[in-house]
């Protein structure tokens, strides 16, 4: 679900000050899109936030989020926004977030 040797390249290229303020960065705003998405998002909108949501989980090892978010995203991009399980996309958000802060002291160097 985590690629923890992404967390550890990027920590070790922008310091650990600096990645404390982007982790928290990325899940505030990664917080709000999951929101939005979890209201009820209009189907012409949902091809960029699943862009935003897969770029942010590429920088922070999100491995599994990230897939989601690319085949959501091409699926949204032919016009098949309906058949996107947005639920799923919003749980494994939910469940990859925890991981991550679960693990990030015992894996992250």
């Amino acid at each position: 679900m985590i690629d923890w040797d992404r967390i550890n390249e990027l920590r070790n290229e922008i310091g650990a000050e600096d990645f404390a303020e982007v982790v928290e960065m990325f899940l505030e705003e990664a917080d709000e899109v999951a929101v939005t998405i979890a209201a009820g998002i209009e189907p012409d909108a949902v091809e960029a936030a699943l862009h935003f949501l897969k770029g942010s989980a590429l920088n922070l090892g999100f491995q599994e989020l990230a897939q989601l978010c690319q085949t959501g995203e091409k699926a949204a991009a032919k016009g098949d926004a309906a058949t996107i399980d947005l639920g799923k996309v919003i749980s494994v958000y939910e469940e990859s977030k925890t991981s991550f802060t679960q693990g990030k002291e015992t894996y992250a160097a």
